[in-house]
């Protein structure tokens, strides 16, 4: 609307509108859900559909996009050279991205059980599965695995890269993996990534440590 505004005032500058008092608010920013490698494992464990374990396990093992996983043909997957072609990601971009060798046996099962003929999710129509359909399965598996966080197929793409950050993997080769187009978007893992946090020693545990070892711990009260 503060830009509509500001096209107005060049176009009719007899309006007189001081541009100075049109201020943007300030963008929300809110911290993405993030699931834990343990929830993650839960999650594929309580998923007994073949097909709906698959997709779990692609959309976090490749940190795709649902829509991506959604629109890969069949010859996306080079299990040989353990990466997956991604076509026409956001932006019209292609990119490759690589896949675990854990999922081998899950790719090989699901091929031969459904043998899609175009995409690699079919419907039983031979058409793009829907991603309504995998929000509802992702909500029960989410349910039947304890887990009480609102999970998105995108929760498992945060995941991903939030993982991988925690592992090592640097920034640049992240934002590759997951297509962004600026640096400045891969970073936000940055904030949720607990590597360095997990290293600080919280003082409740120091201070309880001190007591177990017979020390004084100054000034602690738990009331």
């Amino acid at each position: 609307m503060i830009s509509a505004f500001k096209h107005l005032m060049d176009l009719y500058p007899q309006l007189e509108l001081s541009a100075i008092l049109l201020k943007r608010p300030k963008k929300d920013r809110f911290q993405p859900v993030v699931l834990s490698m343990q929830d993650i494992i839960a999650l594929l464990q309580v998923t007994k559909n073949l097909k709906h374990r698959f997709i779990i396990a692609m959309l976090y093992s490749c940190g795709l996009r649902i829509e991506e996983l959604l629109q890969m043909k069949v010859d996306a997957i080079d299990l040989n050279r353990r990466q997956v072609l991604v076509k026409n990601g956001k932006g019209r971009k292609d990119r490759y991205v690589s896949i675990a060798s854990s999922m081998e046996p899950l790719c090989i099962n699901n091929m031969q059980t459904y043998q899609p003929k175009n995409y690699v999710i079919e419907s039983m129509q031979a058409t793009t599965y829907s991603s309504s359909s995998v929000r509802s399965f992702l909500k029960k598996s989410c349910k039947n695995a304890g887990i009480i966080k609102k999970v998105t197929p995108h929760t498992l793409r945060h995941s991903y890269a939030t993982h991988m950050l925690e592992n090592g993997v640097g920034l640049r080769h992240i934002q590759e993996l997951l297509g962004h187009s600026k640096p400045e978007t891969t970073m936000l893992y940055t904030h949720i990534a607990r590597k360095d946090l997990l290293q600080i020693t919280n003082p409740l545990d120091v201070a309880v440590e001190q007591i177990v070892n017979g020390k004084k711990a100054p000034n602690l009260s738990l009331s």
